[in-house]
């Protein structure tokens, strides 16, 4: 239900049962918990695991990677932009503000495909 109200969100479904099975299959992420009711739940999962009490180190592992990926890629956008700019600033002082350009229109366009696609999709693959 929640995965059709908000499509955009990520869902996790945590389950240790032969009928958590349906549940732990349509969420994005699933964890299986083995234990008495069997191994269907730990056997259709994403993340397996033994005890209900390993369960809150795996969801702080996992919340404080997506942290990492997250500030590593605002930091290179940043630093993408800082290289970006100023050179174009400093060029000001050097045409003394006559609005002429310092790159050509093909090389912005080159610029944000290469230096901003390319590295956000080789950091997704290799994550």
């Amino acid at each position: 239900m929640v995965r059709m109200k908000n499509p955009e969100l990520t869902t996790l479904a945590i389950g240790d049962g032969a009928n958590d099975v349906n549940m732990i299959a349509a969420a994005h992420v699933g964890i299986g918990i083995s234990g008495l009711e069997g191994q269907q739940a730990a056997r259709s999962s994403d993340y397996a695991i033994g005890q209900f009490k390993y369960l809150k180190t795996l969801l702080f592992y996992h919340g404080r990677e997506a942290y990492r990926r997250n500030a590593y890629l605002i930091s290179y956008m940043f630093y993408k932009n800082v290289l970006f700019v100023f050179p174009m600033f400093f060029f000001g002082f050097y045409s003394v503000f006559s609005g002429t350009p310092i790159y050509d229109n093909f090389l912005y366009q080159f610029f944000n495909l290469f230096f901003t696609g390319a590295p956000i999709m080789c950091f997704g693959m290799i994550d």
